[in-house]
């Protein structure tokens, strides 16, 4: 009975270990711009003449891009779906002045995964981001299961290694996450177009959407809506599509661009590499 046990606590560690690492994941999934030259369709598309209106789009996101991107900062407040396997909500602040740096916490509301961190007792997770790697508090229970040690250190270099194939090139993206990696995919992809002016919580702003390349042959009909305010800055995105799991669903508000972000590295005494948890290299 005791090897079952232990086999069986192991296998549900491993999945959570994993499970934070799919939730690094999904959180960045804007970031993937798939090695085209920003604006390289509408570029065309303009000095063609075939579409003015389309090149209006164009020349307004640039725009946007280098607004969004010298903001350097802002509070972001995303809720995402990834099929039946996971809901989840996050809330915090992220900085990209010098590298990504910010804190958020991370809410699973539904799905295998938020019954699995259930039974250890909680729901949620703090997520802290350095240039370096990323970290996950776990909790008491998982902790206790794990050495005595709360945080989990996902270091960017050896995101592919824990995630698998979900995590290839996820380290070069977390490293250039930030809101203005949207607006640059929908230049990149050739493919925007203007909807119209709506508000977005009281503010007015301009929502344009494309259609983008998803850069990983598991996900399909991605498509990127957002929306900007008259600052030429994002406040809201909308990412949808189809992956092998399921539909994916991600809603980001952005707000008070320039908010100071202070981040601190998790003591060293209360943290372990997921990749050593997963290889079972840790001995816990």
């Amino acid at each position: 009975m005791g090897p079952r046990r232990t086999t069986r606590s192991a296998g549900r560690r491993t999945g959570l270990v994993l499970a934070a690492a799919t939730a690094l994941a999904v959180i960045t999934a804007c970031t993937a711009v798939t090695g085209s030259s920003e604006g390289r369709g509408g570029d065309d598309r303009a000095g063609r003449g075939e579409d003015a209106a389309r090149a209006g789009s164009v020349a307004a996101l640039r725009a946007v891009a280098r607004s969004t991107g010298g903001a350097d900062s802002v509070r972001v407040e995303s809720r995402t779906t990834m099929g039946s396997m996971m809901s989840m909500t996050a809330d915090g602040a992220l900085s990209w002045s010098d590298g990504l740096t910010g804190t958020l916490t991370i809410t699973y509301t539904d799905g295998p995964v938020a019954d699995a961190m259930r039974r250890l007792g909680s729901t949620s997770m703090e997520a802290r981001y350095l240039p370096d790697a990323y970290y996950a508090r776990m909790g008491d229970a998982f902790a206790a299961r794990t050495g005595g040690r709360h945080w989990l250190r996902y270091r960017y270099d050896d995101v592919e290694a824990v995630a698998g194939a979900s995590g290839a090139r996820l380290g070069d993206q977390m490293r250039a996450t930030a809101p203005h990696q949207c607006v640059k995919l929908l230049l990149a992809s050739g493919d925007v177009r203007k909807v119209g002016e709506e508000r977005v919580r009281g503010t007015r702003a301009t929502h344009y959407t494309g259609r983008v390349e998803a850069g990983d042959p598991g996900v399909t009909g991605r498509t990127v809506d957002i929306w900007i305010d008259d600052r030429d800055l994002l406040v809201k995105k909308v990412e949808r599509a189809e992956t092998a799991t399921g539909r994916l669903t991600q809603t980001a508000h952005y707000e008070d661009y320039g908010v100071k972000v202070t981040t601190e590295t998790p003591p060293p005494g209360d943290t372990r590499d997921a990749k050593d948890l997963v290889d079972g290299q840790s001995g816990a």
